[in-house]
């Protein structure tokens, strides 16, 4: 996503709320969902730029700097 390059996910675990609206989710047991997918990022090239511009914002919300700050105010919060 930071690079601009379109992503296709797993549905499961912390990835959707990571990746938000700015991938396509998939069923990662399900081989024609994921074959689904990357025919439509390769063939469909308004998805393509639909999902670089929503990965680069989407990127941006994440940041080592905020994850120490935030961390930082939690261990402050409890010590």
């Amino acid at each position: 996503m930071a690079c601009g390059t379109p992503v296709i996910t797993s549905n499961l675990s912390s990835l959707p709320e990571v990746a938000g609206d700015a991938a396509i989710l998939v069923d990662p047991y399900n081989v024609a969902e994921i074959t689904d997918a990357m025919q439509t990022v390769a063939s469909d090239e308004r998805v393509r730029s639909q999902l670089r511009s929503a990965g680069l914002a989407r990127a941006s919300q994440f940041s080592w700097k905020k994850t120490g700050q935030q961390t930082a105010e939690v261990l402050q919060r409890f010590s």
